[in-house]
């Protein structure tokens, strides 16, 4: 399915990839040697086919998709950087860690340079309310980050603490990428509220199984370690979720053999078990799978 979806952009994906080799140039050969081991890395980047896919369903015509889709990726790869230094993780996308292969300091002093350099590339965008969105998100998932670490060894925190965290630390930039393509493309509000949820929503579900997968997954095809974040004390999933019925049946029962579908029924699952009702982020999640759907 991934590759199916990438394909409606593969154009515009390719020139996103190109687009972050450009912007990974430094004058200081450290950072561009530790940007270039990143990148070669690979990784799906499905933030930044977000923004893309976003943006086209919007009828985007316009190329400043590129650097936004760029903005989203130098952004989640920078707190990957620091992620695996407060983590202490040594392997990522199936190689060892900057902070393992280099150091610490360099590890997060890389990932400054790439938040720097992302909010250096916003501002040639030049919109006020897509900085806006983005200097909020980065705020939120730092945030996040600090209450995951007072969670730390925590058995007792709540599934409402859980589901916060991974809304604020992950599902956010989902958010961001979605709604930061709709706006590009100057859709109508209806449409970039959609997309807005619908980011959320999707980003939900992909940390819900991320996070699923460090108890039973596969370390080859992860490209990290199983259970890492359940030894350090920060797995973020919780007994209440894993003691969940559609979580044994879509993960624990069927490991290695997960798609997006999976993915999007169990995040939706978790959702609506949460009192959202008669909010307005109900009412709005559906109006985004129907934007989807059309």
């Amino acid at each position: 399915m991934y590759k199916e979806i990438r394909s409606v952009v593969e154009k515009d994906f390719q020139a996103v990839n190109q687009y972050i080799v450009e912007q990974l140039h430094s004058d200081v050969p450290l950072v561009e040697n530790i940007g270039h081991y990143i990148v070669e890395a690979g990784g799906k980047r499905l933030r930044p086919i977000l923004v893309l896919l976003s943006a086209k369903s919007c009828g985007s015509n316009l190329q400043q998709h590129i650097p936004l889709a760029t903005v989203i990726e130098f952004i989640h790869t920078a707190t990957l950087l620091h992620d695996d230094v407060v983590d202490m993780s040594t392997l990522r996308r199936g190689r060892p860690t900057v902070n393992s292969e280099w150091n610490n300091p360099s590890s997060v002093l890389v990932g400054d340079f790439l938040y720097s350099r992302a909010f250096q590339i916003l501002v040639n965008i030049g919109n006020m309310r897509i900085m806006k969105i983005i200097a909020d998100t980065t705020n939120k998932i730092a945030e996040a980050e600090v209450l995951q670490l007072i969670n730390k060894h925590n058995p007792e925190a709540s599934e409402s603490n859980y589901m916060n965290v991974i809304r604020n630390k992950t599902a956010i930039l989902f958010q961001a990428a979605a709604h930061c393509g709709s706006i590009l493309a100057n859709a109508a509000a209806a449409s970039q509220e959609s997309l807005q949820h619908y980011g959320m929503h999707l980003g939900m579900a992909f940390q819900l199984i991320d996070d699923a997968l460090d108890y039973d997954g596969d370390s080859e095809a992860m490209g990290k370690n199983i259970g890492d974040d359940t030894h350090r004390g920060v797995g973020r999933i919780n007994i209440g979720i894993a003691d969940h019925k559609l979580l044994e049946d879509v993960v624990l029962d069927r490991p290695g053999e997960l798609g997006l579908s999976d993915a999007l029924f169990l995040g939706r699952d978790h959702i609506e078990r949460q009192d959202w009702q008669n909010s307005s982020a109900h009412r709005h999640r559906h109006a985004g799978l129907v934007e989807r759907d059309t």
